[in-house]
Formats: structure tokens, C-alpha cells, sequence
């Protein structure tokens, strides 16, 4: 399938349209950013990590996003007991391993979830796709210290192993399924300086998938639309904080020409 200007925007009046609940286990950084990029698209945030609900909010999703950002044991609960409940229901589960290979806990952590219950997506910067292969490789915090580019090949196996889309965000993102790439070009330099929008993609993911069967194709939506969102964002902005307003702003107005003039795709 051709992932074009018409077919994200479309894609966009679905979430719109249907506002699906999408469930996030996220970090206290990013919940504020992601639940409000959520609802400036149109999706139903609910931030939710309680393990005693897990059966019921999972029930009423139509996706979740599983973000081990700020890790702790009755998390990680939730996370499993979460990732399970929806694999039951059948729904698309997005993985975001932030900080993987920068402790053994993350790392191990990650590892965990993916192989008890496999993620539908696993969208993380280099490093941490590259640490969720072996496990020696160390990120900077949760930065990365490698290009996407250089966790293409690793992204490949890791998806054939798993059977998972995986996503490689940086300055160009890679979506990978299988043996095929989609690469988007979209974003800025600036968007690096506002904590938490690595997260909200994860999230975004999450909204694309819960309106698209195809998970590479929703995923690469999703990718597009942040990446087109930024750059316009920075041309109003005078630094990271007066970005993150614009972003939220021209998301939610984001039109079918914007996408078109701006779309950076190759498949």
C-alpha cells in the first residue's frame, strides 16, 4: 500500500471521527505531552497504570502504548498484565523501550515484554533498537548515541524474530516490516530539545494503529505526520517551549495540503 498525503489524512478524519480510547502505561514525563497530542488529533487518551485494572481499561482500548520511561516493579506489572489482557482482545500494542541499554533494568525489562507478549509495534531511537539486539549496546540516557541509519539491519532482524514492526526514529525514521523500509524525512533539530515528543510518536502510533490493519503503513502515518507537524511548528516558534504550543495547535488543525507540501516518503 501506497502511504500518500490522501491516505494519511484520511487516516486523520478516522481518528477524528471514531476517537478510539488509546491506553497508555507511560512516563511521568510525557503523559501531559502525549495525552494532549492524543486529543489534539482526536484520539481518547487514558493514562492508566494501576495493575487492578488493567483487564477493564484494556477492555474498553483500541490500542495501547506500553512506554517504560520511568520505570518501577508495580509497573512493569501493569505493563505485562496490560500487554496480555490485550492480546486477548486482539488489539495493536505499541512498545516504546526508552532508555534501553542504558541500564540492565531497562534492558532487561524490554526484553521481557517483548518475548512473554509480542508487541504489535516497537518504536525507539538507535540505541535503544540496537540495545533490544544486543545487549552491550549503551544509549546516553534515554538519547540516543547512533544515527538510525545505523539500526536499520538490527531493526530487520528484530522485526522477523518478532514479527513486529519496528520504527527507528532520528533524523531520518525507519519503519521497518520484515525486509521492507519505509523511510520518512520529515522533522527538525528543535524537536530534540522538548522532552517527551519521542514519546508522543509512541503514542501516535498508537491512534494510527487502532484505525489502520496495517500496522508498517500506520506507523509510517504516524511518523509522517509528527515529523510534518514539527517542521511547521518551528517555523512559528521562537525556542522549545513556544514548540510544544504550536505543535499541539497545528496538529489539530493539520490539513490534507499541509501533508502534501511538506511529505517526505520513500518506500
Amino acid at each position: 500500500m501506497s502511504i500518500d498525503a490522501k491516505g494519511i489524512y484520511q487516516a486523520i478524519e478516522e481518528i477524528r471521527a471514531k476517537a478510539p480510547v488509546v491506553h497508555n502505561i507511560t512516563n511521568y514525563v510525557a503523559m501531559n505531552n502525549s495525552a494532549n497530542a492524543l486529543l489534539a488529533i482526536g484520539a481518547s487518551p487514558v493514562m492508566a497504570h494501576a495493575e487492578e485494572e488493567m483487564e477493564e481499561m484494556v477492555g474498553i482500548a483500541a490500542a495501547l502504548v506500553i512506554n517504560i520511561g520511568t520505570l518501577s516493579e508495580a509497573w512493569i506489572s501493569s505493563m505485562f498484565e496490560a500487554a496480555h489482557q490485550a492480546r486477548i482482545k486482539g488489539i495493536p500494542v505499541v512498545l516504546d523501550p526508552v532508555g534501553a541499554g542504558a541500564t540492565s533494568y531497562r534492558t532487561q525489562t524490554a526484553l521481557e515484554l517483548i518475548s512473554s507478549e509480542p508487541p504489535t509495534i516497537i518504536r525507539g531511537n538507535a540505541s535503544e533498537i540496537m540495545a533490544l539486539f544486543d545487549e552491550k549496546t549503551k544509549t546516553k540516557g534515554v538519547d540516543s548515541a547512533a544515527s538510525s541509519d545505523d539500526a536499520v539491519a538490527i531493526a530487520k532482524k528484530i522485526s522477523a524474530i518478532n514479527k513486529c514492526v519496528v520504527c527507528v526514529s532520528g533524523e531520518t525514521d525507519y519503519v521497518v516490516d520484515d525486509d521492507k523500509v519505509i523511510k520518512i524525512q520529515n522533522g527538525h533539530p528543535l524537536m530534540t530539545r522538548v522532552t517527551g515528543l519521542g514519546c508522543t510518536s509512541s503514542a501516535l502510533c498508537g491512534a494510527f494503529a487502532a484505525v489502520e490493519n496495517d500496522a508498517q503503513v500506520a506507523v509510517a502515518q504516524a511518523m509522517a505526520v509528527m515529523g510534518i507537524v514539527g517542521e511547521m511548528a518551528v517555523q512559528k516558534a521562537d525556542g522549545p517551549g513556544s514548540l510544544q504550543m504550536h505543535f499541539l495547535d497545528i496538529l489539530y488543525s493539520l490539513s490534507q495540503d499541509d501533508i502534501s507540501q511538506r511529505l517526505k516518503i520513500e518506500e
